[in-house]
């Protein structure tokens, strides 16, 4: 799969678009989501992270009592 926008994510990722966006292995993904540093929330096994949680996160703006 080729590059890809911000704009062209939903508003609720799953592990599967951050790989594919920070361009990572899966492992690396699941590692990143299960770091605690930033609120994810899990649906029986699967795994959903709001974009703007995300992106807040990765634009250094995380602040966690927040989220």
């Amino acid at each position: 799969m080729g590059a890809f926008s911000k704009d062209d994510l939903p508003e609720v990722l799953e592990v599967q678009h951050i790989q594919k966006y920070l361009n990572i292995g899966r492992v690396q993904a699941y590692e990143l989501v299960n770091s605690g540093q930033f609120h994810v929330v899990r649906v029986g096994r699967v795994i959903k992270i709001s974009k703007k949680v995300f992106f807040n996160w990765l634009e250094g703006n995380a602040d966690p009592k927040q989220e």
